[in-house]
């Protein structure tokens, strides 16, 4: 694993020995690259080099995703991101992947930018949050827009909806890298990208892979279909996982994901 930066955002690379491919992975809220390290190590022997953006966290004043302008700052870091595999990779498709929030802004930014990568995979796309906002959660959340967008808040989950990994769960508690703060600003915005992915029919030019969780205690699976569903593409495919909870990636059975992910993207690399 090598760190990385592409123009003020870091990553986090594994390399391959035999690059065929290449994944840039996009975390979620309230997660880190770290999260990636099972996947990519499991890339990593299928000839898949991974990048791994890291967005940063509340508590450092640089963090670049919780500046002005969250969602333009994540384009940005793809984007920049991109240019360096590009560069370092010039003649290997390059698939992007993201997880929970992840997969929502890889949803969007896939289809507003259709050159760019040679294929999309959301892993539990969050399109719409299981959490029901009451009227003092609303207040409470919102009315800092007026004076502090920047203002933080704890989101209402904690590890043991992300996985059924006791061990994992342990380590994700203990780990500084993981926070659940969100700001007021990033909590409208990430509310109007929902809805705008939910009820605008999007059309994605690359191939797309949308993993579902059977048992997800965090996002609405079922909004999740209906995006699918929706979404204009001549070359879509998308798996449930019965059982599993929201993080795949680090869930138990995660090996299942791994390979249903490998296996499309090599289809599409031969």
């Amino acid at each position: 694993m090598i760190p990385g930066q592409a123009t003020k955002i870091s990553y986090r690379k594994w390399d391959s020995a035999r690059t065929r491919a290449v994944i840039l992975l996009i975390h979620g809220l309230g997660a880190h690259t770290g999260r990636w390290e099972a996947m990519a190590e499991f890339f990593r022997d299928k000839g898949v080099t991974s990048y791994a953006a890291e967005f940063g966290d509340v508590d450092k004043p640089d963090a670049l995703a919780y500046r002005s302008g969250h969602f333009k700052n994540y384009f940005k870091g793809i984007e920049s991101i991109h240019n360096s595999i590009k560069k370092d990779y010039p003649s290997s498709p390059i698939f992007l992947a993201g997880e929970s929030m992840g997969a929502l802004i890889s949803f969007l930014f896939a289809a507003s930018n259709p050159g760019l990568f040679n294929g999309l995979i959301c892993i539990s796309p969050a399109f719409e949050n299981r959490y029901r906002v009451t009227f003092r959660d609303f207040f409470r959340m919102f009315t800092p827009l007026l004076y502090n967008p920047e203002k933080t808040h704890h989101v209402p989950f904690d590890s043991s909806l992300c996985t059924r990994d006791g061990d994992y769960i342990n380590r994700m508690k203990e780990d500084p890298g993981e926070h659940r703060l969100i700001t007021s600003k990033l909590i409208l915005e990430l509310l109007l990208a929902e809805m705008y992915a939910r009820l605008i029919k999007q059309e994605i030019k690359i191939p797309m892979l949308f993993l579902i969780a059977g048992e997800d205690k965090i996002v609405d699976i079922w909004a999740s279909k209906r995006v699918f569903e929706r979404t204009i593409a001549g070359d879509k495919r998308l798996v449930e996982f019965p059982g599993m909870y929201h993080a795949l990636s680090i869930d138990i059975g995660k090996e299942k994901v791994f390979e249903e992910i490998s296996d499309w993207m090599e289809r599409r690399i031969s």
